[in-house]
């Protein structure tokens, strides 16, 4: 599966990496495209899976603010409910994102 915006690659991975959490695929670190996620000071907590770290995407044309987020710690209880090990992988807003 890939991730792309503005026909810049985000991320690629094989789809029995990826993590489906309701409805969004989660990629794993290993698979990102380096520099094009930047920290985003946007705060959120999840009330089941914890508090979600949020990334501005960067490309040559355009900054998306807040397009990307992660678990850096989710609760051990979301690791239970999804059925692995979702920690610092990386979702993308596919009202922006293609994720095919």
């Amino acid at each position: 599966m890939r991730a792309t915006i503005d026909g810049v690659l985000l991320a690629d991975a094989e789809p029995e990496h990826i993590i489906s959490i309701e409805g969004n695929c989660y990629f794993p670190l290993d698979s990102l495209t380096i520099g094009t996620l930047t920290d985003s000071p946007t705060p959120y907590v999840c009330p089941w899976k914890g508090q979600a770290r949020y990334y501005s995407v960067t490309t040559p044309h355009n900054q998306h603010v807040d397009a990307a987020w992660c678990y850096p710690h989710p609760k051990q209880t979301a690791i239970e409910t999804v059925g692995h090990n979702f920690t610092g992988y990386v979702a993308f807003d596919t009202t922006r994102v293609l994720v095919e």
